[in-house]
């Protein structure tokens, strides 16, 4: 099935929530053969991009499931990006997961899809015995902990201040439509619950990593100190010396399908 094709597939709504914190989110869920193949999408991101169609398209060919969405502020669900924080992502992540998905899955997480995969995998063993589990993960640039490592300890103290007292600073982005987009108080505080590289990341699977080294988002340090916090057995790293963070080139996605094709 092409790209255009798969795109076209109407979304499905879940409500995530409740009272004023209650979201409509969008999902595409395509049924298939097991393993299932799941999209966890970057910050300020949604499943209609390249590497995500690219996915969906190879999971069509193949006869397996795959199940995307957008988290709430993007996309096609509803919410406001400023309300978003990794809790609330994540909250959403796990409600998809659980819906949606039935048997061993392959969860695909992209930048801060990553830090979504990882703590969506971390709570998956907490709950245990559900209908769908982890076959392993795909990591691609992961970002864990960005909020802190990336955002907050890099930002001048100007930035601090604007955050602190206004509650919210416009970051300029290079991406998308090139307009600046907000990063809030709520959103670096929040994240604090959500660090995970300080300790050891026990996610029961194997993981694969892609990484590029000319990343200027996401450093390949950072897939380091990642690997270093994962098991020692079946763990990945692919680093690509000309990679940039999209990692969308025809070459890359070839990369990520073999990866995902490998656990599968």
């Amino acid at each position: 099935m092409s790209q255009t094709a798969a795109s076209g597939q109407e979304p499905a709504f879940i409500e995530v929530g409740e009272g004023r914190e209650a979201r409509r989110i969008a999902v595409r869920a395509r049924a298939g053969a097991s393993p299932g193949l799941v999209w966890l999408g970057g910050f300020k991101s949604d499943m209609t991009g390249t590497k995500a169609l690219a996915l969906d398209a190879w999971a069509a060919g193949h006869g397996r499931g795959c199940v995307r969405f957008d988290y709430s502020g993007h996309g096609e669900s509803g919410g406001e990006f400023a309300d978003g924080t990794i809790g609330r992502w994540l909250e959403e992540s796990v409600a998809v997961f659980s819906q949606f998905c039935s048997g061993p899955q392959v969860v695909i997480g992209s930048s801060m899809g990553g830090w979504m995969a990882l703590l969506l995998a971390r709570e998956i063993a907490r709950r245990g015995g559900g209908k769908a589990q982890l076959a392993g993960l795909v990591l691609i640039a992961p970002a864990p902990d960005f909020t802190e490592e990336l955002m907050w300890k890099g930002f001048s103290p100007e930035i601090r201040a604007q955050i602190e007292t206004k509650g919210v600073w416009l970051r300029p982005s290079e991406y998308g439509d090139g307009s600046p987009y907000p990063i809030t108080r709520n959103l670096i505080e929040e994240g604090r619950n959500h660090l995970l590289l300080g300790s050891k990341i026990d996610v029961g699977c194997p993981v694969r990593i892609l990484q590029g080294a000319q990343d200027p988002d996401v450093p390949w340090k950072h897939a380091f100190a990642l690997v270093h916090r994962l098991p020692a057995e079946d763990v990945v790293l692919t680093m690509i010396q000309d990679g940039d963070h999209r990692l969308s080139r025809p070459q890359d996605i070839a990369r990520i399908i073999a990866a995902v094709a490998e656990i599968g």
